[in-house]
């Protein structure tokens, strides 16, 4: 007999309420639209960011640096907390064979389009000036010489890749935690995370225990594969996505717990910044300069689980709302995330050759971006089913003859 994801259902099960598998959050699918969005800001801020970036306008602005820092500890943490939330609501409804084949066409399938149609083009015009068109540079993808000596890259779709290897590597767990046998594990859980000290410090040493072990190891984030370090990290908040929303009682408890968790994501900000003013010449601290860069990390972890908590916490109480537009949204921010950072660089190009203020080249960019990459999926994808396949999308559904 074909093995499940899904539990038991026999009548005497003492395993804890879940959320059902089948249930709509509203909540994290109106954070999922936020969460697009704030890419599509922060990856227009790299244009003028002094931060090393594929493409730059002529002048920067250290400003951008401030609010940057801030959000870049945090909005993939969010967007991977928010997936596997989400993956344990697909799992309820799929044998393991089917949620593998179902991870191949919506991860695996739209990172190789990406990697041959939509990447491409941010590479070409990192390096415009040595190729007399993009067919010249083109063929220099075909010789798989991976970015940055040669053109063959996932840039922004690493998110995807190791978004797919987490949801392969976690089956076991995934498995274990739809079953019956994880009803004392679930309840001890919830025991310890649901207060507000527990899951705001628990999931915290966890994480800064990963990096301790491995950081000193694999230091740099590269997202090629080798940044084991960063790989596990991203993969703590995925894996507490799923946690967390397995058991009911755990998940209500972040948006009961919200008040704790805005003080705890604003207090920490304090340590955070003054380090990163430390940096940047505006405060000095008398300490060696690897000891302020370790203190800089582990709050900087801090930080990112207390704000992705505070987010979900906010989130459950003022978004879990129906709105007949939400559904429609969520359907083309995938296909959105794919384009979107290839359009910031081609419109980003052009526009930072006019002679205008950065404020207005960056609304200009951001703004033309929304709406090309709206066009792109309306005109383009949302209509045709080979499209929407490339983009991971499912197919159209078939209007029945009256």
């Amino acid at each position: 007999m074909e093995s499940t994801l899904t539990p038991s259902t026999r009548r005497h099960s003492s395993a804890p309420p879940t959320i059902g598998a089948s249930a709509r959050r509203h909540d994290l699918d109106w954070l999922r639209i936020i969460a697009i969005l704030i890419l599509l800001f922060f990856h227009t801020g790299m244009w003028f960011n002094p931060w090393d970036w594929h493409v730059k306008n002529n002048e920067l602005s250290g400003s951008f640096r401030y609010w940057m820092i801030w959000l870049h500890f945090w909005r993939m943490p969010l967007l991977l907390f928010i997936s596997g939330a989400g993956t344990y609501m697909a799992l309820g409804k799929r044998t393991i064979k089917q949620y593998a084949g179902e991870r191949f066409r919506r991860l695996f399938i739209p990172l190789v389009f990406g990697m041959f149609v939509v990447v491409p083009p941010q590479i070409y015009y990192e390096h415009i000036a040595e190729y007399t068109s993009y067919f010249d540079f083109y063929k220099t993808v075909f010789n798989f010489v991976p970015y940055p000596e040669g053109s063959f890259s996932w840039h922004h779709l690493w998110f995807i890749l190791y978004l797919l290897l987490y949801s392969l590597l976690l089956i076991p767990f995934f498995k274990f935690i739809r079953s019956d046998h994880s009803a004392n594990f679930k309840s001890n859980i919830s025991r310890w995370l649901s207060s507000p000290a527990g899951m705001l410090l628990i999931p915290s040493v966890i994480i800064i225990f990963t990096q301790a072990v491995l950081r000193p190891y694999f230091p740099d984030e590269t997202h090629d594969l080798t940044d084991l370090g960063f790989f596990v990290f991203y993969m703590c908040f995925f894996f507490f996505g799923v946690l967390f929303y397995s058991d009911r009682n755990l998940w209500l408890s972040i948006g009961q717990n919200r008040k704790h968790l805005l003080v705890a994501a604003l207090f920490v900000l304090i340590p955070f910044y003054l380090l990163y003013f430390h940096f940047r010449g505006i405060v000095a601290f008398p300490w060696p300069e690897d000891v302020i860069e370790t203190l800089f990390d582990i709050t900087g972890m801090f930080m990112s689980w207390f704000t992705v908590l505070t987010v979900i916490a906010f989130g459950q109480h003022y978004l879990n709302k129906p709105h007949p537009w939400v559904s429609k949204l969520n359907e083309g921010l995938y296909p959105f995330y794919i384009l979107h950072q290839t359009v910031i660089i081609a419109i980003g190009y052009y526009i930072c050759q006019l002679d205008w203020s950065i404020t207005a080249k960056f609304w200009s960019i951001a703004m033309l971006t929304l709406i090309s990459c709206v066009g792109f999926y309306l005109l383009l994808i949302r209509p045709f089913n080979v499209m929407r396949f490339l983009f991971g999308m499912k197919p159209k559904e078939k209007r029945q003859k009256t």
